[in-house]
């Protein structure tokens, strides 16, 4: 895709008004552009609907925003890689120079949004509202969500308080940091939550109440720049569960830049694997260390066996760390200065 800064037009459609906020709508696709038989919630397709369907979707749109829209991809998420998480942030690190663009909405599958949310808050070099949301169900269903979530992210995009939070997901009237954003149920309305953290507000029709932000550093403040990169460091994620086999580690190894391990409890992995983990430090393999389970904590000193070879990661979910641990990879191999950005992200 080589879309430019011109490609967008906010004074072209008729319902331009002068006195409101521009928005950008970047599309990639998901449920809340899905279709199917009429009334239900399953055996939809998703990504049959384009932009404009879904801007047609919300009614008073022209009372909130003017808005311009590009149809980015029209995917299931689960068919998203790193090359439309490049092209997403590649546009809107080049339309939020353009004065007359003050926000932009992402419409996005659920099973991955939380995935994009955070490379965005890692990537995006803006204070300018960013937003994502998608829906539960697809269009076509009885109640909907989707168009309530698209016309609640607008207006959180058109509201001087977005400004500076860093990348923001909006869903089911709660907004959540791109940062620490999770789908925690596989079918419900309201189907994210920031785990122990609550969210960072809530939205009641076109209003914003804030009580938190999110105090790790991203955007604008964020050291990671994918200018001019195609693709980004492989790192996948190696579920550890009993008599898992450790060999896993070594095909991941030949194949990749770096891993992240899923591990029970605190993190934690058996002797075979504390073992392997040590041969890939020795060639230079960064692991990250992580938990299968969704909330606490993972820290350096907590079992002495397993800091020594791997880097802790935080609070991040398996998911997300791998995200932080390609990103880094862009810079550097070092397991000191990678354990620095998992605690300053």
């Amino acid at each position: 895709m080589n879309l430019h800064q011109e490609d967008v037009s906010f004074e072209s459609s008729p319902y331009y008004n002068p006195n409101l906020k521009n928005i950008v709508l970047l599309a990639t696709g998901g449920t809340i552009a899905g279709s199917g038989e009429n009334h239900r919630t399953t055996n939809y397709e998703p990504g049959t609907l384009d932009f404009q369907a879904l801007l047609d979707s919300v009614p008073h749109l022209d009372r909130l925003a003017n808005m311009a829209g590009i149809q980015v991809s029209n995917l299931c998420s689960a068919d998203i890689t790193g090359s439309h998480w490049l092209t997403l942030a590649s546009l809107i690190n080049r339309l939020s120079l353009r004065d007359d663009v003050h926000g932009f909405v992402i419409t996005h599958g659920t099973d991955t949004l939380d995935e994009t949310s955070y490379f965005l808050n890692l990537t995006v070099k803006t204070d300018k509202p960013v937003i994502l949301t998608g829906s539960m169900r697809p269009a076509t269903a009885l109640s909907a969500d989707g168009p309530l979530n698209l016309y609640q992210s607008i207006a959180l995009a058109v509201n001087p308080e977005a400004h500076g939070q860093g990348v923001m997901v909006v869903f089911a009237e709660g907004i959540y940091s791109g940062r620490d954003v999770q789908k925690v149920n596989t079918f419900k309305a309201n189907a994210f939550d920031e785990r122990d953290f609550g969210c960072l507000g809530y939205m009641r029709d076109a209003e914003a109440f804030f009580y938190t932000r999110s105090i790790k550093r991203h955007t604008t403040a964020a050291q990671f720049d994918v200018t001019g990169l195609t693709e980004l460091p492989k790192v996948p994620v190696a579920y550890f569960h009993v008599d898992a086999d450790p060999g896993i580690l070594d095909y991941f190894a030949s194949t990749s830049n770096g891993i992240v391990i899923a591990g029970a409890g605190g993190g934690i992995y058996s002797k075979p694997w504390i073992d392997k983990v040590g041969e890939l430090k020795e060639n230079n393999i960064p692991v990250v260390r992580c938990s299968r389970i969704s909330s606490g904590i993972t820290l350096k000193d907590a079992y002495i066996d397993l800091s020594a070879n791997s880097i802790p990661c935080n609070s991040l979910v398996p998911q997300k760390a791998r995200i932080l641990l390609s990103l880094a990879l862009t810079q550097t191999t070092d397991y000191l200065r990678i354990g620095e950005m998992f605690h300053e992200y």
